[in-house]
């Protein structure tokens, strides 16, 4: 069975995934800053955010690869 979570991400369109990028980006700073100044209560957040942006990339990697073989196969 796939992950939920990888499946959700590609459900998003593209422009849902840049804004889901640029937030969990965003989110990422705020915990970083937040453990260097040893406020962060809950640390295994900080590889959730990181697996989830991996995710993200992958999937706009895949699209955009996706894309490009779409136009060299064309006449």
């Amino acid at each position: 069975m796939p992950n939920q979570r990888a499946a959700q991400v590609r459900d998003m369109s593209d422009e849902m995934l840049v804004d889901r990028l640029a937030e969990t980006k965003a989110e990422l700073f705020n915990l970083r800053f937040q453990h260097v100044t040893g406020q962060l209560d809950n640390y295994s957040r900080l590889p959730q955010l990181k697996r989830e942006i991996a995710r993200i990339h992958t999937e706009l990697r895949t699209r955009e690869i996706a894309a490009a073989e779409a136009l060299e196969s064309q006449p």
